[in-house]
């Protein structure tokens, strides 16, 4: 209960009970006590108040009642007695303090005097005011228990002096008397003659202080009619605000007890329905609220908190703009907590803060109401984030989203309102985390870190951070890491001391490479590696992604730095190995750095700097793969820059290093092919033999080097690769397969002497005679070997005798000129024209040596003289068409003169002819040339 105070809640109005500090009148706050003031409405009874009916003096009262009581005692006049007394109860009245005699002195002093008074007023010698003296007499009997003594002397002084300036206080005696009594409807009537007559304000506002109380104990029926009165009189009281703020001292009993009278008839009646009725028609007073308040709180203290809390939802709906609408919501919460109804203290203190949560509705709050709706809707978020935890706890996920949200709800409108705004929005983004909501968690996030001073800022923006960082799958899509790397460019302007700052944007250097962005790789490598504070591991990762992309953009150099960097990190610090062996594998991009930097060296025609690279790759990692190629390609670059020796010298050391490496089968060709270029034709011939001795194929290298042992001249070595080449070799599966055996045969041919010529001859005939690739040099080549097999022939068809039996011998004769004829013409078929004058010479004699032979054969002798005529007769009809045909073929090779000139088989065809008919073709010839300049003169 709040006693007196007309309100403790409302700072646009002092409490009435502040300015009572010092006076005698703040011990009694009245208090509204059924069981000590009654236990129905009727038992209820009105403070009676004092009344002062004189000025004091100017010296203090406690003297002047000294003096007047001094008087009293020593005086034997009961005139003087009775004007003192008179005077000592008006000063104490006017005072109000207790002076003079006491309570119980003045029973027996107006004991004593009584009967003066009754003496003095049957005698009328009364030298002062009869009026006077009837209400002293009227107090005497008051004071000496007789009350009705009492009244009718009032009713007297009333009835006989009705100007008198006692009557007022005679008929308010009156009519208290009848209220005491329980003659409620008499005081009405007394109180209600009064406040009609012309009386004083004072003596007039108690009155209807009274009648009201009149009215009240009347009953129901009467208590709209003790309603309009305790309202008419509180008007009076508290016309307006200020007064409000300051009410009069002497009225605040009455002021309280008009309230208090008012809330009890309502909550009797229809709560605040029944105020409504009683404002109906009234203006807006500047304490109607007051009404609410008591009316509520006499609820509370009934224990009906329901009620208490609908009359305070009542007022803030009637007057939601009211000043007072904001504490009758917070004191709805007390009322629940004091019911120990948690949930729906809770569901106030949320109504409270929803009500107010604009910033025009909190910025119309006072201070002490600002900071009500902070501690509420710090409550209900911290309750809001606690209840979640335990949902999650217990399994129930989807209601302790709900609850997260609730939570960011209130912390989010709460840091607009609140000094702490960093660490409300801090907890604001993670509730809103917790409940699903990432995008709202970051923006609060952000506002915490950036917006607000928050001692934590640089947490909250990290948490910003690690939720878009949570949002990335390791596919991650363009749009959401560049989100990411927006916040840490956020995160970095702000914190740029924070020792988090290089593991992400480590991880974004990694994070931007996988996507293929490789220019944001670099940069973030870039800028982990410029953080004073990064860790190892974090600069391990940086240089790992500037060496890859160094890689992919061909900077071998700047590669090579990169990775030299990342293998001091890893030799450093092992434990940054992420699985075994990760060291040699980076050794091995290094020195795969290194072997593109001579590659490119190579490119560029540089070759003295790309073997000193390709020489570099041993020292980081010998014996590797890489390695093993680099010092290959140093000597393949040694031979592109034609340094013939250095390039032999450095192949002929690889393979002896790496003898079972699978280049060290090229080293071979390339020695063939250096020393070629250096002039060194038997050195490369004996490189292709050692090959083929290790070759599948050996004859292709075989051949190879018979052409260099040709090139060289060392003829007796190609002819013996030649040699078994052709023993062995297959059947030309093209032209070129043929023409390169008939040219083995060739040179062979050119080259040696001896009887295995012949086979070489028919080989070659027998092979171009048999080919379907034929060539002008393979042709003329079987043409001439034709030639001679022929002429071989024709000397050995020269040879053969003709003997008896002629038969016999001519049989072997004409096998042998067939055979000569055979090669003659195989030539011819293949030379052509370039064997063709020969060929019909040496043909032409074949038939000339048979006619002639035959002629001088031998006569068999058991021929006689005529038969031996008649048998050479025989002989030279046989021989006549041999020799015809053999001049025939001296013909027509003498007719080519006209068509391709003359040479020396066609001369010898001549002398054959003029040896045959001399008489045509034995004569001086000379040859000339036609010249046909000047032609026209001859």
């Amino acid at each position: 209960m709040r006693g007196l105070a007309i309100s403790r809640k409302f700072a646009g109005s002092v409490m009435i009970s502040a300015i009572l500090v010092g006076n005698a009148f703040a011990q009694e706050s009245f208090r509204v006590e059924l069981g000590q003031d009654g236990e129905t409405l009727g038992d209820m009874r009105p403070v009676f108040l004092k009344f002062e009916s004189r000025p004091l003096p100017a010296i203090s009262p406690e003297e002047v009642a000294r003096r007047y009581q001094k008087l009293f005692e020593h005086s034997d006049e009961p005139e003087v007695r009775i004007d003192a007394l008179n005077r000592l109860n008006n000063i104490r009245n006017q005072s109000g303090s207790d002076i003079g005699f006491s309570y119980e002195e003045q029973a027996v002093v107006y004991e004593e005097v009584l009967g003066s008074y009754e003496d003095i007023l049957a005698r009328g010698s009364f030298s002062g005011r009869l009026d006077e003296l009837l209400y002293q007499m009227a107090k005497a009997h008051a004071h000496t228990g007789q009350h009705e003594e009492s009244i009718q002397r009032l009713k007297q002084l009333v009835g006989l002096y009705p100007r008198s300036a006692l009557v007022p206080e005679a008929r308010f005696r009156i009519a208290e008397a009848a209220y005491a009594s329980g003659d409620y409807p008499s005081a009405e009537t007394g109180y209600r003659q009064l406040i009609d007559s012309n009386v004083s304000q004072e003596l007039s506002t108690k009155a209807r202080y009274m009648l009201g109380w009149s009215q009240f104990k009347q009953g129901a029926q009467a208590w709209p009619r003790a309603a309009d009165t305790f309202m008419t009189l509180l008007d009076q009281q508290l016309p307006d605000q200020a007064r409000l703020a300051n009410p009069p001292v002497s009225g605040l009993d009455m002021i309280e007890d008009s309230f208090r009278v008012m809330a009890l008839m309502a909550s009797r009646s229809g709560d605040a329905r029944t105020l409504v009725s009683w404002f109906s028609g009234r203006s807006d007073a500047a304490w109607h609220h007051l009404v609410y308040d008591r009316l509520a709180d006499l609820h509370a203290l009934e224990g009906h908190y329901a009620r208490a809390v609908a009359i305070n939802a009542a007022f803030a709906t009637r007057y939601p703009d009211h000043p007072a609408s904001a504490e009758f919501l917070a004191q709805s919460v007390a009322f629940w907590q004091k019911a120990g109804d948690g949930e729906r203290a809770r569901e106030a203190r949320a109504g409270y803060v929803a009500r107010y949560d604009s910033e025009s509705e909190y910025r119309a709050l006072d201070l002490p109401q600002q900071a009500t709706w902070r501690d509420y809707a710090r409550f209900l978020g911290d309750y809001y984030y606690a209840t979640a935890t335990e949902l999650y706890a217990a399994g129930r996920s989807a209601n302790a989203a709900d609850a997260w949200s609730n939570a960011a709800g209130y912390y989010e409108v709460l840091a607009d309102h609140s000094g702490s705004a960093g660490e409300l929005l801090h907890l604001a983004g993670d509730a809103r985390l917790q409940a699903g909501n990432p995008a709202q968690a970051i923006l609060n996030f952000r506002r915490a870190a950036y917006g607000a001073d928050y001692e934590r800022a640089a947490d909250a923006g990290w948490a910003a951070v690690r939720v878009l960082e949570s949002r990335l799958d390791p596919q991650a899509e363009r749009s959401a890491l560049t989100a990411l790397s927006e916040e840490e460019r956020r995160f970095g302007a702000a914190f740029s001391g924070d020792e988090r700052l290089a593991g992400l944007r480590a991880d974004l250097a990694n994070r931007w490479y996988e996507l293929g962005d490789y220019d944001q790789a670099l940069n973030y490598a870039r800028a982990t590696l410029t953080l004073e504070g990064a860790a190892p591991d974090q600069r391990y990762a940086a240089w790992l992604v500037t060496a890859r992309v160094r890689q992919r953009s061909g900077e071998f150099g700047l590669e090579e730095r990169a990775w030299r960097q990342a293998l001091t990190l890893v030799e450093q610090v092992p434990s940054l190995e992420g699985a075994p062996g990760e060291s040699e594998r980076i050794r091995g991009q290094l020195a795969t750095a290194i072997y593109r930097q001579g590659e490119k060296a190579a490119a560029n025609g540089d070759a003295t700097v790309a073997v000193a690279h390709f020489q570099r790759v041993s020292s980081v990692l010998p014996g590797s793969e890489v390695a093993i190629k680099a010092r290959f390609d140093a000597a393949n670059t040694l031979l592109k820059a034609a340094q013939w020796q250095t390039a032999i010298n450095e192949l002929t050391r690889f393979r002896t290093d790496f003898p079972d490496e699978p280049l060290a089968r090229e080293v071979s060709e390339k020695l063939v092919y250096a020393y070629r270029e250096s002039r060194q034709p038997l050195r490369a011939a004996d490189e292709l033999l050692r090959g083929a001795e290790q070759a599948p194929d050996p004859w292709s290298l075989k051949l190879r080097a018979a052409e260099l042992y040709h090139q060289a001249g060392a003829t007796q070595d190609r002819n013996a690769l030649y040699r078994g080449w052709l023993a062995i070799a297959p059947g030309p599966q093209n032209g070129a397969d043929h023409l390169q055996q008939q040219t083995l045969r060739q040179r062979l041919i050119e080259s040696e002497s001896g009887p295995d010529l012949g086979q070489l001859r028919q080989a070659l005939v027998a092979r171009e005679a048999d080919s379907r690739w034929h060539s002008d040099q393979t042709l003329l080549w079987a043409g001439e070997a034709a030639l001679v097999l022929g002429a071989e022939a024709a000397e050995s068809f020269a040879r053969i005798a003709l003997v008896h039996p002629l038969a016999t011998s001519l049989t072997r004769k004409q096998r042998a000129l067939e055979q000569a004829q055979g090669y003659f013409l195989e030539a011819e078929s293949f030379a052509g024209e370039a064997v063709q004058s020969e060929v019909l010479y040496r043909r032409a004699e074949l038939y000339r040596i048979l006619a002639k032979d035959l002629m001088a054969s031998e006569v068999p002798q058991e021929l006689n003289e005529l038969e031996t005529m008649q048998y050479q007769m025989l002989l030279e009809e046989e021989a006549y068409p041999l020799e015809e045909r053999a001049m025939e073929l001296h013909s027509r090779n003498h007719g080519r003169i006209a068509s391709h000139g003359f040479d020396a088989w066609i001369e010898r065809s001549l002398e054959a002819l003029a040896d045959m008919h001399p008489g045509r073709y034995d004569r001086e010839l000379r040859w000339m040339s036609w010249n046909m300049e000047g032609s026209d003169d001859v």
